[in-house]
């Protein structure tokens, strides 16, 4: 398939770090050193971020998303931020079922799917999380357990909602470990859930739907891993909280 018809979208998952204050100023300063990018550039800020973040990003080519939204559109859930509220402030994009809120906060298949389905209702588009742990790697299951995690989470959602879907490949056991999985583990599985995207959907949507890679990217290889036929991003950890090794990935994903 032709990498050259998808356009690579780097996203930097801020996870719980940065006060607003730090936010406004934090992408102010990386704003001139992704410019010129010819990729797409996405920040997934805490919520009380959200709008220090796209006021900062106005005028700029710096997308902004959130890291989670609840399934349903209001009630007694404490805590919880509805995709409508998120659409209501402007932000694009939002992160749905990252491991940590899977291994932390008991999410399932079957919730990623209906966050899924409610945050596309809203018109946002989803980064979406699949990725085994070490014991299931181990075990030689990866190809089965992110297979599953991505068919539950895509129930019920058509080709054309599928446009406004991402994955991203995020090996539990690579995440924040300082571990990569090697460029070709990375493209190995990404390659398998875009044949699984044209078992399900059809070998035009396989080829056009973009997959990030999202275990511990950085400066230092993401060159290497965006070289591969079908990584086309990544969702960046660490990284993405300093603004000359985030500009270096971007400027690889420009290439």
């Amino acid at each position: 398939m032709n990498k050259q018809k998808r356009t690579p979208v780097i996203a930097g998952n801020w996870k719980m770090n940065k006060t607003p204050a730090e936010t406004f100023a934090f992408i102010n300063e990386v704003k001139p050193l992704v410019a010129d990018a010819d990729c797409k550039v996405v920040f997934c800020v805490p919520f009380v971020d959200l709008a220090p973040a796209i006021e900062a990003a106005k005028g700029s080519n710096i997308a902004i998303g959130a890291q989670n939204c609840h399934f349903e559109k209001s009630g007694a859930f404490t805590g919880e931020i509805s995709a409508e509220m998120l659409k209501s402030m402007d932000v694009e994009y939002v992160i749905i079922g990252h491991s940590e809120r899977r291994q932390y906060f008991a999410e399932t298949n079957e919730t990623v799917n209906k966050r899924t389905r409610a945050a596309l209702a809203e018109g946002l588009k989803v980064i979406l999380c699949v990725g085994e742990t070490l014991a299931e790697r181990e075990a030689g299951i990866t190809s089965e357990i992110v297979s599953m995690q991505l068919k539950v989470a895509l129930n019920g959602i058509s080709a054309d909602e599928l446009e406004n879907i991402i994955i991203a490949y995020e090996p539990v056991w690579a995440i924040g470990t300082g571990k990569t999985a090697t460029s070709d583990q990375a493209e190995e599985v990404c390659a398998i859930l875009r044949n699984l995207v044209k078992e399900l959907y059809s070998e035009n949507e396989a080829e056009k739907i973009v997959i990030q890679y999202g275990g511990s990217m950085n400066a230092g290889n993401a060159d290497e891993l965006l070289s591969k036929p079908d990584v086309d991003g990544g969702l960046i950890g660490g990284a993405s909280l300093k603004s000359n090794d985030f500009s270096i990935i971007v400027k690889a994903a420009s290439k």
